[in-house]
């Protein structure tokens, strides 16, 4: 059901929140700026009519936001808006309250309700409260890899796994294996983990093959007993198991975690982590005033000069006009020129160019590297280093969210500065009354 509106009337006993809290705090100034009225229209439709009536718009939003401003967990978030009283007075609480806000849950569930076009909108509202500063003629678009929440993959791990849900599944649906090979699997991953390097590492490769055998076995033995009812309900379970016991070394498209299937394996060329898993990342940035004003997560590890469309038509669309000039790096060879915006990267020096011409490219190329330290402050100041969200969807809200908290951070500091210059501008000391004075 739609959430109530709340029509408290002022206490004569109790003063308002807002009439105990420091004025100057910087979520009171940005609570002040966020237009909440857009939420309320955007995500009423997605109620139903009917029900136990929902937690407050204004709420559930608020605290999707802090708990990416400050770097939290769902759980760690609302214990800390019961402790906190900018916290309660950011999302919209009007008297001081001991008990929380909603059940961790909850968060989990108004993301689904909302999808990625509605924590699209979240995002959109931070590009605007920056106004005509978001709208520069030039970005810088780059890419990153958000890791998704899954151990190092092998074929050991995989099909250990594999074979205890294979366990769990008879025993839920009560049959009853020829075999269990529990005795065996224990000899077999010791041998793995101690025997997998030196002269006797064939004896660990032979384990592995051992262990696919015994993954199979199960796997097309539960297909066999399952009943038909059960069969349809673990189908796709079951498939993907035989897909991973299956998979080679060699082989396109294959699944690193049971639970995540869509990662894929990206190299970026680290020198400290080979590969990385999870969901390749594009980030746009203006180049002088550095807002975030694109995001878009890619499956399946695409080339970075093939997501380049996408991205600016991202842009586009939430700024409202269509950047003249991409700066990008190496990665984004190839066209040097999609629709009306030129592409530009780095090449070596060509006899061609003028002097300015070659002062101007360095200049831009040197700001092109500044958008590397706002994906290091996405990654560990907004909750970008690991994704814990599940699914395609859970990259998407993950990045937006991330990106939305990176603006909003930009605009408090500069309600702060603002903030100092106009005191300092009160307290500067008038020249005359000094004189007089002296």
């Amino acid at each position: 059901m739609q959430p109530k509106k709340s029509d408290r009337q002022r206490s004569f006993l109790c003063p308002d929140l807002l009439d105990q809290l420091d004025p100057r705090n910087h979520l009171l100034g940005l609570a002040k700026v966020i237009p909440w009225q857009v939420f309320e229209d955007s995500f009423r439709p997605l109620y139903a009519a009917s029900g136990r009536p929902g937690k407050p718009v204004r709420l559930m939003v608020g605290l999707l936001i802090l708990k990416q401003l400050e770097n939290l967990s769902d759980e760690r978030v609302v214990e800390a808006w019961v402790q906190n009283p900018y916290f309660q007075a950011f999302c919209g609480q009007q008297r001081f309250t001991w008990k929380l806000p909603c059940d961790p849950s909850e968060l989990t569930y108004f993301r689904r309700r909302i999808g990625e076009d509605g924590v699209r909108k979240i995002f959109e509202v931070s590009v605007a409260l920056h106004g005509d500063k978001a709208k520069e003629a030039e970005v810088v678009v780059d890419s990153t890899v958000q890791e998704k929440n899954i151990t190092f993959p092998t074929d050991a791990k995989l099909l250990t796994k594999i074979v205890t849900r294979c366990h769990t599944m008879a025993k839920l649906e009560d049959v009853k294996l020829r075999r269990s090979y529990q005795r065996e699997i224990k000899s077999l991953l010791r041998t793995i983990r101690f025997k997998s390097k030196g002269r006797r590492q064939g004896e660990s490769q032979r384990a592995v093959r051992r262990l696919r055998t015994i993954a199979g076995i199960l796997v097309r033995e539960l297909k066999r007993k399952l009943s038909p009812e059960a069969l349809t309900i673990h189908q796709q379970a079951l498939d993907l198991y035989d897909r991973v016991q299956r998979q080679q070394r060699s082989d396109t498209g294959k699944i690193y975690s049971l639970h995540e299937p869509g990662v894929s394996c990206i190299s970026k060329g680290k020198a400290h982590k080979k590969y990385e898993f999870g969901a390749k990342a594009s980030v746009t940035v203006t180049k002088t005033s550095g807002i975030i004003v694109g995001a878009l997560s890619f499956q399946d590890n695409p080339f970075d000069g093939h997501t380049l469309p996408a991205v600016l038509s991202q842009v586009e669309s939430i700024v409202g006009q269509r950047p003249t000039m991409a700066i990008c790096d190496r990665g984004y060879r190839g066209k040097r020129k999609i629709g009306v915006t030129s592409i530009e990267i780095p090449e070596s020096g060509k006899r061609t160019k003028t002097a300015s011409d070659k002062r101007q490219a360095r200049e831009r190329f040197r700001r092109r590297a500044a958008i590397e330290p706002i994906i290091g402050h996405l990654k560990n100041d907004h909750r970008m280093l690991r994704n814990y969200l599940k699914g395609q969807v859970g990259d998407s809200v993950n990045l937006f969210m991330a990106c939305a908290a990176f603006n909003f951070r930009k605009f408090i500091r500069i309600l702060c500065f603002l903030c100092l210059k106009f005191l300092g501008h009160i307290l500067r000391p008038n020249v005359q009354t000094v004189q007089a004075c002296a």
